[in-house]
């Protein structure tokens, strides 16, 4: 209302009678949206009518400040990507400015560099994204939800041991028993790291320094190249896996050695894979100089450690250290440790105990999938936040790393396609310039549905390796699902999937299959620890023996 029409409001209220003006002419000096404000014969306003007409602009102000934010929201994050796509090309130009000026000084003929697409990942300083979401209270107060859950996980724990035992035990036997031999990890892990470290150095140094004076550069390149691979295949494939099996690790142990091995043959292929096209190019320039572009170790020793499978030789830096980031994020590993020891103790031994006394059956497989889906879940975001977010951020943090882009918001995805992309960026990554975009430079861009199988089929294999010489067993459920169902599930909820029933699609299936992997690959391990066999045979231990073994207590 007008400032008038409120000032004949309160003077209608102070004096009880009509005003001066009549009807008609009140109706006619008032605007078109206030006719609707009548008066009664008495004089007094209809109160209900201006009640309506303040709620049907405050309606109105609702939706045009939902429509404002909207619009500030699409403009603030056109601006925020602009300005980085535009910071990267100004980086990527001044590099290249630099290395121009730095050749036509020698007399080089200089190459043109590649555009930014082409010429890889570009890292930039940015921050985690749950590190950005904890900020804002409503995701911090999820974050709470869990740790009173793992609170609650502890005294149901206590309790049981207070009431069975009549005392409080405090023994964590399973963590004892699945990081046991140590020394032998360790050892292990010390012996891949050195030959990581020195073996491709050396051979990528020696193929470099001569490649450009040699007259027979295609055997001198298979030679070099055949030592490379042999590495790879025994050096770093064969050896750790013999060990692990050798000296018979328990299974925590063996993820420590298998996981490290396979992000070392990655870091080392990433390594050579990025430097090989920088030998070739100055191979080709008329120089009088022979010193191959090889990057220093120091820079090679960062890369190693650093979390990133995409070498470069240098990347965004921190100015400082923020230590105490880096305790909090290392407490909250080791509190995710004994968050997941607290759901295989309270929710899956006494399930998978119980069930291997009953034969095998379809009743039993599916009741043992649904009670598996929730350790399953929990177990899965447990992992997600200890490894993605904790341990990559901490090592990120104390190696002054800027990139942090570890994962992005996989939980909002709507198809697989989307989820596989953001639930594990540094691997992706890997695979998608390594795998997707080498197979498509090699065998042509027509190709594309087979590089993506491709790309499957590796993660599968990699991924089913991984599990079953930490097992012990072969047991290809994970190959099923990640190749098979995770495939299909790739072409048929693919990007253009969009609205909340396909997230809720994503999610069932998500819940599903973490279900299935907890419940088979549990039941294959009880089998194996309660049901050997003497003088197996290969198809002994090509057959699942959870569904002959039966234990009678």
């Amino acid at each position: 209302m007008s400032e008038e029409d409120c000032r004949v409001l309160r003077s209608r209220r102070l004096h009880s009678k009509p005003l001066v003006a009549p009807e008609n002419d009140d109706l006619i000096r008032r605007p078109d949206g206030d006719r609707s404000l009548r008066t009664m014969s008495n004089g007094f306003m209809d109160l209900e009518h201006v009640i309506n007409r303040k709620m049907e602009l405050k309606r109105k102000a609702e939706v045009l400040k939902s429509e404002l934010m909207k619009e500030v929201d699409i403009h603030f994050n056109e601006f925020v990507n602009n300005f980085i796509e535009e910071t990267t090309a100004l980086e990527t130009s001044s590099a290249a400015n630099c290395y121009t000026g730095n050749a036509e000084k020698d007399g080089h003929k200089v190459r043109t560099l590649k555009s930014a697409p082409d010429h890889g990942k570009i890292f930039v300083s940015r921050r985690s994204l749950l590190d950005e979401l904890f900020e804002v209270n409503h995701f911090r107060t999820i974050y709470h939800m869990f740790i009173a859950l793992l609170i609650l996980f502890i005294l149901s724990t206590v309790v049981v041991d207070c009431i069975d035992q009549g005392r409080l035990v405090l023994e964590f036997d399973l963590l004892s028993y699945a990081f046991g031999k140590f020394s032998i990890v360790f050892s292990t892990w010390i012996c891949m790291f050195l030959s990581t470290l020195i073996i491709p150095y050396v051979l990528l140094s020696m193929w470099a320094q001569g490649y450009k004076t040699s007259s027979y550069r295609t055997i001198r390149s298979a030679f070099y190249g055949s030592l490379y691979m042999i590495f790879q295949m025994l050096g770093l494939g064969f050896c750790p896996a013999y060990i692990v099996l050798q000296h018979d690790l328990p299974p925590a142990s063996r993820f420590i050695v298998i996981l490290e091995q396979v992000r070392m043959i990655m870091k080392v292929h990433s390594f050579i894979r990025e430097n090989i096209p920088r030998v070739l190019s100055f191979a080709k320039e008329k120089s009088s100089t022979t010193v191959a572009p090889v990057p220093q170790v120091t820079q090679y020793l960062y890369f190693l450690f650093v979390p990133t499978l995409i070498y470069r030789d240098n990347y965004p830096r921190n100015p400082s250290i923020r230590w105490g980031y880096v305790a909090t994020k290392f407490a909250q590993v080791l509190g995710c440790l004994f968050y997941a020891y607290y759901v295989f103790v309270r929710l899956c031994i006494p399930l998978f105990r119980n069930i291997r006394q009953e034969p095998f059956s379809l009743r039993v497989l599916v009741l043992c999938i649904f009670n598996s889906i929730l350790p399953g879940v929990l177990i899965l975001f447990l992992a997600f936040f200890a490894f993605l977010h904790c341990w990559l951020n901490a090592f990120a943090e104390m190696l002054r790393f800027a990139d942090r882009m570890f994962y992005k918001d996989w939980w909002n995805s709507t198809s697989f396609a989307n989820y596989y992309r953001t639930w594990n960026v540094v691997v992706h990554d890997w695979l998608y310039y390594y795998a997707y975009r080498d197979f498509l430079w090699f065998f042509g861009r027509r190709f594309k549905a087979a590089a993506m199988l491709s790309v499957f089929m590796v993660s599968a294999v990699v991924h089913e390796y991984a599990l079953g010489i930490c097992f012990g067993f072969f047991y290809p459920v994970m190959f099923i699902l990640f190749a098979g169902f995770g495939m299909i599930f790739n072409f048929i909820l693919h990007d253009r999937r969009k609205g909340p029933i396909w997230n809720v699609i994503m999610w069932t299936s998500l819940f599903l299959g973490q279900g299935v992997l907890l419940c088979l690959y549990s039941q294959e391990w009880y089998a194996h620890r309660h049901c050997s066999l003497h003088n197996p045979t290969l198809l002994d231990y090509l057959k699942p023996r959870s569904w002959t073994c039966h234990v009678d207590e």
